[in-house]
């Protein structure tokens, strides 16, 4: 320890020799500090100085000072220099910085450094280590030793935001559960909130400090009364006039319509300890440093003490701020910035700094306001940047005119509409804080440190301390309605994160009627999309010509019914996409995907910006791309949006398979044996059940179960197979009785709203033939029953593995089929070229690919008129890939999973080689050259295709080409089977 704090203070006194030039001495700098953390240099450790990264949505290339990665990125700036003005010109660097992008980003300026961590915190640094205190502060870099250590910082936010929230959401939960005397929900959301901002305000210098403590030690120890005491102070906070003695003297007049009605609380002990006990292991709320709590992440946290049903009902999630920030930024910051950075005289700033004061903001699915609150603070440092530019210009006397009003942005430019109640009085109270926040940061920002005259503790910048109070009352600005009924306020940007909820979920979990409501107002909506669509549509109907919305939708918003009511309306409907996430992991407990979508109502110039996460770490698995045009489908590859269904494509050939839809048709292989057994002719109804795990992730890819199936049997003939019509009878017929009972009693309460109003009736229908399986699949089961083996894949899946199947074995929902018994078949499906047409066509779950049958399958357009020789060739390597295959499986006992997954490593693989072997046989059939981009050969052959059809030209349908008169050679035997 003691070499690491010589070899530091060695470099702190080398540092301090430097004048602080940016550009002559941060290359030194950056080695010097490599070198006193054991490296030999930061080339010999693997960093790169003057790192190149691409501008976001613009030509031209950034340099970072310096680059290592996956832990670090440097910006150095001249000695002095003000970092708060350089933290988004990091961010944009560390967005860019991918693939394998740093998790950890400094600014330095020769005399100070702050530390992000912009995945968790991204408004403030979790650390500020001045030079001279780095020798006993160096564990805030633990990051930079050879052998990376646990961290240790001083500022983390994120951590204080968590243990505040938790007190005060156990608040909220005892007193709306105590067993006597439960307080009701609305006045204690009230009561609690009221409690936030005047902790808040205590630690923001709104408040005399200790306010809060002291009430509650006079309760617990001096037996006072805590709705008096609490009822008193709100009740002043609510007073424009001031307490001429008493407690509350110095307690100042907020307001804001959150103290327009006082209703306070008699607290118990243990509801006391909450907010203000001081025991050293389990401090209380109120102890807390609440100028350390971050807004933008306090709300969301606070209001996981919502039911977990309602959450999940309208699709509440976290959201985190960097993600905010994928939206902020390119909707709003981006636009001002690029128009501030252009004015050039004083008058042209003024005219930009009023039109910002009236620039208006809203989220339709707001929350507890997380959006609205960053994209307050940015407003807010936009403006900012409009009075350090004005400073830089005009005399002293005119900035002091100019700087009246030190923050021209006000809560009430901004505006949220959401459904939970709690979540709007949180956005309130979120709005009413960064108005203060973002005074004190402009301050900051403003002061001169060393001009004595316009400093931020006295003098010129003291009063504007004042323009904090009194609070503004949002109440007509944050309203609790549903946003796709209400009207919305005419704005110019629109952000949000509207909620997740597929169609069949929502169905079940939301209140009987309402979708029927929604698609009676929104016709024009396929049904079928998802519920974030919605809101899409509605944005960018509220935009007026050259305004920017963006929202965060699911990945279905660029795939099928859901991209054509959504994005396909916006492209088509005056909108450009202006930057894009195709695809992430959600950062927060919803398990999904998300797309992120930015566009403007009208023409972007120059080159837009689409991200894609690869794989579900955020740290490594980004990359991105610019394109002139960003389409629909949000795709790095050929557009095949526009590819059409083939009518010889739907003649048969692709299914689904059986969904059983209720446990009690299923029997496990020792309880199926052993009835079989007992009565061999049940082999009529009882058969071996595979699922994709099944085929995908078991050694031998045997079916793990068996399904009973009275598919086409009436209900007398299923009584002849006695046992098994016994055991449905008794574990499937009571649930089917009750689901239809539930179903009719929701269309009831929906007909009585709407007698015209269209209702389910699955569980009417599944009850009419309940001891038949939900989708038993006539059709797929009528064709391949002719075959003796058929081809399967899962139906949702991240690897392109397709097998053969014995058509003894019943396929699971969890599967989808093709009825072909062919290697040629097999070739072509199995072959990157359907592969990559698979994933351009499909919708997918999470980071996996979901087949569609009517998207692929209907669409893929299989090769016209291959040779005799192509088809033999395609039909040769397909037979060796699967030989190969069987034989690493019994060799290394593989399953198809980790056999696939070594196809993702670097290196030679005998697995890859016939993959690349089969591909090149497929490509010779479709006559594709080596170079051909098969995704634009294929969507040209579709549209061909397409057009033929249209004529009543014949065309070659899927499967083993009629040309071929002897199928024996190309059908060979090996398949899954028993």
């Amino acid at each position: 320890m003691s070499k690491i704090q010589d070899d530091l203070n060695c470099f702190v006194a080398y540092a301090s020799t430097l004048d602080g030039d940016e550009k002559g001495e941060a290359q030194v700098f950056c080695d010097r500090l490599f070198r006193a953390f054991g490296h030999e240099g930061y080339k010999e450790a693997g960093a790169t100085l003057e790192y190149r990264i691409k501008k976001t949505s613009s030509k031209g290339t950034s340099f970072a000072d310096l680059i290592w990665k996956p832990r670090l990125l440097i910006e150095m700036k001249k000695g002095g220099e003000k970092l708060q003005l350089h933290v988004r010109q990091a961010f944009d660097y560390w967005v860019n910085a991918v693939p394998n992008r740093p998790r950890y980003v400094v600014l330095c300026n020769f005399n100070e450094f702050w530390i992000y961590d912009f995945d968790r915190q991204l408004d403030e640094p979790v650390d500020r280590v001045a030079l001279k205190d780095l020798p006993k502060r160096y564990t805030a870099f633990n990051f930079l030793f050879p052998v990376e250590r646990k961290a240790q910082f001083n500022n983390d936010r994120d951590e204080v935001s968590r243990r505040a929230a938790d007190k005060m959401a156990e608040l909220f939960k005892r007193l709306t559960r105590r067993l006597k005397n439960p307080v009701p929900r609305e006045q204690a959301q009230r009561f609690v909130l009221q409690t936030v901002v005047a902790m808040f305000a205590e630690d923001i210098d709104l408040l005399p400090a200790g306010t809060i403590k002291g009430i509650v030690d006079d309760c617990l120890h001096n037996k006072q009364s805590s709705y008096d005491l609490f009822g008193g102070l709100f009740r002043q906070m609510n007073d424009p006039n001031p307490a001429k003695g008493g407690r509350f003297v110095g307690v100042r007049y907020f307001n804001g319509g959150l103290f327009g009605r006082i209703n306070p609380v008699e607290l118990t002990e243990f509801e006391l300890d909450l907010i203000g006990g001081d025991a050293p292991d389990d401090q209380g709320a109120a102890l807390k440093d609440w100028s350390k709590v971050n807004p933008a992440i306090f709300g969301t946290l606070f209001q996981q003490s919502m039911d977990a049903a309602a959450r999940h009902a309208f699709g509440a999630h976290f959201t985190s701020e960097a993600d905010i920030q994928r939206i902020v930024g390119p909707t709003i910051v981006k636009p001002w910035r690029e128009r501030i950075d252009a004015a050039t005289t004083m008058k042209h700033l003024a005219t930009l700094r009023r039109e910002l004061a009236e620039f208006e903001v809203l989220d339709p699915a707001c929350g507890s306001g997380n959006f609205l609150y960053v994209a307050f603070r940015e407003l807010a440092r936009l403006d900012q940047r409009i009075l350090l530019r004005l400073k830089a210009l005009v005399s002293h006397k005119e900035f002091q005119n100019q700087a009246k009003q030190l923050v021209a942005i006000r809560p009430l430019q901004f505006y949220g509409i959401d459904l939970d109640s709690f979540g709007v009085e949180l956005a309130k109270v979120s709005l009413m804080i960064a108005k203060k926040l973002a005074l004190d940061e402009s301050i900051d920002a403003l002061a001169d440190e060393d001009a004595g005259e316009f400093t931020k503790g006295t003098g010129e910048l003291a009063f504007h301390k004042d323009e904090a109070l009194p609070l503004d009352n949002l109440d007509d600005n944050i309203r609790c309605e549903d946003a796709l009924f209400a009207k919305w306020p005419r704005v110019h940007a629109i952000i949000g994160n509207p909620p997740y909820q597929s169609k069949n979920k929502a169905q079940k979990e939301m209140e009987p009627g309402y979708l029927q409501t929604l698609r009676q107002h929104y016709p024009e909506i396929d049904g079928r999309s998802d519920y974030c669509v919605y809101w899409f549509r509605k944005a960018h109907d509220q935009l007026a010509e050259g305004q920017h919305a963006g929202l965060v939708g699911t990945n279905t918003i660029r795939q099928n019914y859901t991209r054509e009511a959504g994005l396909d309306y916006i492209t088509q409907n005056g909108g450009t996409i202006t930057e894009a996430v195709s695809s992430m992991a959600w950062s927060g407990d919803a398990n999904v995907h998300v797309s992120i979508v930015n566009w403007v109502k009208g023409k972007e110039p120059g080159s837009k910006r689409l991200y894609i996460q690869e794989g579900n770490d955020p740290a490594i698995g980004w990359r991105h791309e610019d394109f002139p045009v960003i389409n629909s489908a949000l795709s790095f590859t050929t557009d095949v949006t526009s590819a059409k269904r083939i009518n010889a494509n739907t003649r048969g050939g692709c299914h689904q398979g059986q969904t059983h839809g209720h446990e009690g048709f299923l029997m496990t292989p020792d309880e199926a044996h052993a009835a079989l057994k007992r009565h061999p002719d049940y082999k009529d109804a009882l058969f071996p059940f595979l699922i994709a795990d099944d085929l995908i992730g078991d050694i031998e890819a045997k079916p793990s179960r068996f399904v009973i199936d009275f598919r086409g049997l009436d209900i007398t003939s299923a009584q002849a197979f006695k046992e098994l019509f016994a055991r449905v009878q008794k574990q499937v017929l009571p649930d089917r009785e009750a689901a239809a009972a539930e179903e009719k009693k929701r269309n009831k309460e929906i007909l009585d709203k709407n007698p015209n109003a269209k209702v389910n009736k699955h569980h009417a229908n599944f009850l009419k033939k309940w001891w038949v399986l939900s989708y038993p699949r006539e059709d797929m089961i009528a064709e391949i029953s002719k075959l003796r083996r058929y081809i399967a894949c899962g139906q949702v899946t991240k690897r392109p593995v397709f097998e053969f199947v014995s058509s003894k074995i019943r396929p699971n929902a969890a599967c989808m089929v093709f009825a072909h018994d062919d290697d040629y078949s097999f070739g072509v499906l199995q072959s990157g070229i359907h592969w990559i047409w698979f994933v351009n066509r499909c919708s997918t779950l999470t980071e996996r690919f979901r087949y569609t049958s009517n998207t692929v399958f209907d669409t893929f357009p299989w090769p016209q008129k291959p040779t005799a020789k192509a088809i033999e060739e395609v039909a040769q390597a397909a037979r060796e890939l699967r030989k190969r295959r069987n034989d690493m499986r019994a060799k290394r006992k593989q399953s198809f999973r980790e056999m696939y997954r070594t196809l993702e490593l670097p290196g030679s693989n005998p697995l890859k080689d016939a993959h690349a072997a089969l591909d090149q046989a497929v490509r010779n059939a479709y006559g594709m050259g080596k170079t051909a981009d098969p995704l634009a050969f294929l969507l040209a052959l579709n549209h061909k295709l397409v057009e033929a059809e249209r004529k009543g030209e014949a065309i070659q349908s899927p499967g083993l080409p009629a040309t071929v008169k002897n199928r024996t050679p190309f059908v060979s035997t090996d398949c899954v089977s028993l």
